[in-house]
């Protein structure tokens, strides 16, 4: 197996340090006052070279930069702001979700949109690295969308990730659970049951994917991307929108490789494609990666939104 290599670059939190210029130094000659016999000195005599101290002067060391932190919303703020609100809207694709380039305003919407899925909890904290690898090799960017279980099963991975200029991180959510202020449910699995639970669903994540990148994520996706419109409003109001998607690449990392490669292969110009990173047991590299060769045969391209 093809070992990853994840570059690797400074986050955005750390100092960033001034390289100091080169100065060069020069003596002055004193003022004589001609109404005063000069001192006589001992030294060399005339048409001697005089001794100069060519050592320059010590400057200071310039002061490191250091970025801002990031300006936080006011979480219970926004809470605030929506309790006794009664969603009007459930589902995957409520007004209001991002589902293809052009709805997210991309500058290039014609591309096509891969995001992935790390859920983390118990079976879904693995890494699929030879997708992740595959997709570095072939300089595919995407969008990773990180439960806060994955991150802290994984933070090594998390950070080396965060550092892949190719790969944008976004919020899976603190628990992988749909995103609701009543209780909904999806699949089976209960949603949260308050404006309080579902503000800190994205806002716990929130907090901990910007101190890993050192920058806000812009992107949420609730676990089983389920969710209500004051759900929705709460995530946006916390500076995330949310984002769907158009193409179910692999099921829930379910389909076997050849039906990732079909299903992937179809996506068209804006395309948003939602597929799974943690299941390196499923058909899910093999379908993606394939379907990567077809979709620039019909001159296609990646992008990040």
């Amino acid at each position: 197996m093809r070992e990853i290599q994840l570059p690797r670059r400074a986050l955005l939190l750390s100092s960033v340090g001034l390289a100091a210029g080169a100065l060069a130094g020069c003596a002055a000659s004193p003022e004589v006052d001609l109404d005063v016999a000069p001192t006589p000195t001992f030294g060399p005599g005339p048409g001697a070279t005089p001794e100069v101290d060519a050592t320059p002067p010590l400057e200071p060391e310039p002061e490191p930069l250091v970025p801002e932190a990031p300006v936080l919303p006011d979480v219970e703020a926004v809470i605030a702001a929506h309790e006794g609100r009664t969603p009007q809207h459930w589902g995957v694709d409520i007004p209001g979700v991002v589902r293809t380039g052009v709805d997210a305003g991309s500058a290039d919407p014609g591309r096509v949109f891969l995001t992935l899925d790390a859920c983390g909890g118990p079976g879904g904290s693995g890494f699929d690295e030879r997708l992740i690898a595959g997709l570095q090799a072939a300089a595919v960017p995407a969008t990773l969308f990180l439960n806060l279980r994955w991150i802290e099963a994984n933070p090594g991975l998390a950070a080396m990730l965060a550092a892949d200029p190719l790969f944008e991180l976004g919020n899976h959510g603190s628990a992988h659970v749909p995103l609701s202020v009543i209780g909904q449910q999806a699949y089976g699995i209960p949603g949260t049951a308050s404006v309080r639970d579902a503000a800190m669903e994205v806002w716990a994540n929130h907090v901990a994917l910007t101190e890993l990148t050192g920058v806000r994520p812009r992107w949420f996706r609730p676990g089983t991307a389920h969710l209500d419109d004051v759900g929705l409003s709460i995530a946006e109001a916390l500076g995330e929108r949310v984002l769907g998607f158009s193409v179910n690449g692999d099921g829930g990392a379910t389909f076997s490789a050849a039906t990732v490669a079909a299903e992937v292969g179809v996506a068209g110009p804006g395309a948003v494609v939602i597929g799974h990173m943690n299941q390196p047991g499923s058909g899910t590299a093999d379908g993606v990666l394939a379907a990567v060769g077809a979709l620039r045969a019909r001159g296609l391209e990646f992008g990040l939104l």
